[in-house]
């Protein structure tokens, strides 16, 4: 036996690495039993922590042999040989697929929520698990992480059987373990404490970790009295904001959308606050009249803006407006109003023609994201660009849908986009070039 846990392991194997550190280096875990190590690894290493989901791809009628592995991001690796070999047809080759994209989503929400991978590109990644058995897991792993660009692999794990590096047939660039025996049966003989990690804690090591690299950030659930009703909020403002960014809904959406929440998790790493907050109550939003009554939901914005310029965080502190679908309506016509104080508006797949009447009062620099799938609301942004006097920019992203209308065609761009298109990562950082561009 050599390990008292995870953690005492996670520490062991920290020491191997030490000359990793200043470098820069992504550690990444393989959940679940994985990540408690890779924590540990990522603190020693003052480097960022995040999970490698892996899902295998198992031949039909003998799932134990792969002919594929899949990782997120769109990424795809396949066996040739064991494909030519078992005969597997493009029909099965896709279900199997399809399954399995499934639960590699499914795993990404309930570990990540709605923050965003950590970007891989040009950096020296550190892939880890508990330990290593045969080898089949980590060698996918491996593979996933090179196709999502990384420049170094290191395969770093506290035991593994005697010649094990022979198993990955050089798919890492490096590879340490604290052990390797001879007599090898099963990971676990090499632990006291080897009991299920639990979902939970992996949550709560890729917590901290961000806790302790991110900004520090205020973040507190809210309410908004507006209009005779209180609206819901979610209020996070970090350390040192340089402005605060309000988000106008659409239809069907709420401060809950993971989308949007990514959103403002990348905006606040920027240092600029964001207030999520529903324009209608839940009796309202049954109500399909309101979800399209523009002005109603421009006054709410606008309520919402005089609300947060009064309180200690928005004090001072320059605003500016993120609108989707039917919200980038109310936030153009709510920033229409000679009055408003917005510094800059943002619409991603938004209706501003119904908001036509207003657009020329716009004073702030506009900028509508439209996804190139979108034909319609394409069209209807290009059509309200003519109307707009201010500094305005329309940017199309190539092969994206980003309107409720074409949802499944961004499922697919954003699992595969075309050669040349951006990551959604790039999209987020559109959105962050207007917004950070604001002035008091």
């Amino acid at each position: 036996m050599f390990f008292g846990d995870r953690s005492d392991a996670g520490r062991q194997l920290a020491a191997r690495l030490d000359h990793l550190k200043g470098h820069d280096v992504v550690v990444l875990g393989l959940p679940r039993g994985g990540v408690p190590v890779a924590a540990e690894v990522a603190d020693a290493l003052d480097a960022p922590l995040d999970i490698c989901l892996v899902r295998k791809l198992g031949v039909p009628h003998q799932p134990e042999l792969a002919m594929g592995a899949i990782g997120e991001g769109g990424v795809r690796v396949l066996n040739e040989r064991v494909l030519r070999e078992t005969r597997v047809g493009e029909r099965d080759l896709a279900a199997v697929e399809e399954r399995e994209h499934a639960e590699l989503d499914h795993r990404a929400r309930r570990y990540r929520g709605s923050r965003t991978s950590v970007p891989l590109d040009g950096r020296t990644v550190v892939v880890v698990d508990d330990g290593l058995a045969t080898g089949a897991t980590a060698l996918a792993a491996c593979r996933v992480v090179r196709a999502r660009g990384a420049a170094r692999i290191v395969l770093a794990v506290p035991v593994a059987p005697k010649g094990w590096t022979a198993r990955l047939g050089g798919e890492a660039d490096e590879t340490v373990s604290v052990h390797a025996p001879e007599l090898f049966f099963a990971i676990g003989q090499f632990y006291r404490d080897f009991s299920q990690t639990p979902d939970a804690e992996v949550v709560a090591c890729l917590d901290r970790n961000r806790a302790a690299r991110d900004p520090v950030v205020q973040d507190t659930d809210v309410r908004i009295p507006v209009g005779g009703v209180t609206l819901g909020g979610r209020l996070a403002v970090p350390e040192d904001a340089r402005g605060l960014v309000l988000f106008a809904h659409g239809s069907g959406s709420s401060r809950h959308s993971p989308r949007n929440r990514a959103v403002a998790a990348a905006l606040n790493r920027a240092g600029l606050g964001t207030l999520l907050f529903d324009l209608l109550t839940e009796a309202e939003a049954t109500d399909r009249a309101h979800v399209f009554d523009t002005p109603l939901l421009a006054g709410r914005l606008a309520g919402a803006t005089e609300w947060l310029s009064g309180r200690p965080e928005g004090a001072g502190l320059p605003l500016g407006y993120f609108g989707a679908s039917t919200g980038a309506a109310a936030a153009l016509w709510a920033a229409g109003d000679p009055a408003s104080p917005v510094g800059a508006v943002v619409s991603r797949g938004g209706r501003p023609d119904l908001a036509a009447e207003r657009l020329a009062r716009v004073r702030a620099p506009t900028l509508l994201v439209v996804g190139g799938a979108d034909a319609l609301v394409l069209d209807l942004n290009r059509r309200a660009l003519a109307l707009l006097r201010c500094e305005n920019r329309l940017s199309v992203v190539g092969g994206a849908a980003t309107s409720s209308r074409s949802r499944a065609p961004w499922r697919r761009w954003r699992t595969s986009p075309p050669p040349g298109s951006p990551s959604t990562s790039g999209v987020r950082g559109q959105y962050a070039e207007l917004t950070l561009s604001m002035e008091p």
